[in-house]
């Protein structure tokens, strides 16, 4: 690259060749006049032709140059115009891609909007279905604790069972077939007497809780402490058992036998799978353990029971209502009769009314026809048929 004047040029471009070679040439020709400037001899003939020559290359090389101008400068022009030209297009090619774009910008953040919006209600109904999930765990677990002090009181824990009992009694039986807190004889009052008939009797039904032992049973983390808690929960259910057989089964006042409710099916299911030796006591005791399932099944066949012994109580009531029945039945066969002798007499009467009517019919038709000539004689003179009798 040449730089002239702050222009940068190429060594490679042909006007700078042609301007070089310009240069070089008049730089000659100024060395070869110098030189005949200081020799005042005269100039050769072969000398002059040089020069005439090279007057003529400098006029053929100037024409050369103007015409590399020319075409120099054409070739700007078209470049130029050619640059312009593209760069219109370009420009407009990018203003295109650019609309595009913004375009495709605005859907995309639009959409974008509308989920971002969509997820953020999701969100707020899944928060509020939090919240209110929140607040009935909170308070199940007010009602847990709740139930925890309840059970972790012996009388509460009667309290409760009492009432699970009655809930389910309730349900299965009359209210005149049972009563809630019995007083028997021996002064001991049983949390249900079920009025049964003989056979077997009125049998009570005592609620009893051991949570106490079973929650021992669960948490045992050593040998020993097992140990303790089966040998706890043995003595607690023999207790139990004892305690029934001997406060609430009376010879000639209840059945012989009774029920233990246990208000928990985990109890329940524990004695018949790890203590099934516990549930034969009972048996031979005739103290029956009963969980809130099997008590309501017990009580459904109690049912049954009552409703055969209401049944045998009401056959006398039965006979006496059919008796009743019979002679009514009898009546209405007796008024029936009558009733169709009415109905054979006035039958008679009508045919009777029929006939006079069709022989009054007759005589009317011979009196409008004046033909007295044709008269039978022996219809003139047959008697009347008599008057019906009331």
């Amino acid at each position: 690259m040449i730089q002239l004047g702050g222009v940068e040029l190429s060594v490679e471009e042909p006007l700078l060749l042609a301007l070089l070679v310009g240069v070089g040439v008049l730089a000659l020709i100024l060395v070869l006049l110098v030189v005949m400037l200081l020799r005042p001899t005269r100039i050769p003939a072969a000398l002059a032709h040089q020069l005439h020559v090279l007057g003529n290359g400098q006029a053929q090389l100037q024409g050369n140059l103007q015409t590399a101008s020319d075409t120099q400068a054409n070739a700007q022009t078209q470049l130029i115009q050619s640059l312009e030209a593209r760069m219109a297009t370009v420009q407009l090619q990018m203003q295109q891609q650019l609309a595009q774009m913004q375009e495709r910008t605005n859907q995309s953040l639009h959409g974008s909007a509308q989920r971002t919006t969509t997820s953020l209600t999701q969100l707020q109904e899944r928060l509020k279905s939090i919240d209110r999930a929140q607040d009935n765990i909170t308070k199940l677990s007010g009602d847990v604790l709740s139930l925890q002090d309840i059970l972790s009181n012996k009388q509460t824990r009667g309290a409760f069972g009492e009432i699970q009992l009655n809930d389910i009694v309730s349900k299965a039986l009359p209210s005149d077939s049972y009563t809630m807190q019995k007083t028997l004889s021996n002064g001991r009052r049983a949390d249900c007497l079920i009025h049964l008939p003989n056979p077997p009797g009125p049998i009570v039904i005592d609620a009893k809780f051991p949570l106490e032992a079973y929650e021992a049973l669960h948490r045992a983390s050593t040998d020993w402490e097992l140990k303790s808690a089966v040998a706890n929960m043995r003595t607690s259910i023999r207790k139990h058992i004892r305690d029934i057989s001997e406060k609430y089964i009376l010879d000639g006042e209840t059945a012989d036998g009774a029920l233990m409710f246990l208000p928990s099916e985990a109890v329940y299911a524990e004695l018949h799978a790890n203590f099934p030796e516990l549930v034969r006591e009972g048996f031979d005791a005739r103290v029956w353990i009963v969980s809130p399932t099997t008590c309501m099944a017990t009580l459904n066949t109690m049912r049954a029971i009552l409703k055969d012994a209401r049944m045998r109580e009401q056959a006398g009531e039965i006979r006496k209502t059919l008796r009743l029945l019979h002679r009514d039945v009898e009546l209405i066969v007796s008024r029936v009769g009558k009733l169709d002798t009415h109905f054979r007499q006035a039958r008679e009467d009508i045919e009777g009314i029929g006939t006079a009517a069709e022989r009054a019919g007759k005589r009317a038709a011979r009196l409008d026809n004046f033909d007295f000539e044709e008269v039978d004689k022996q219809e003139a003179i047959a008697p009347l048929p008599p008057l019906p009798q009331n």
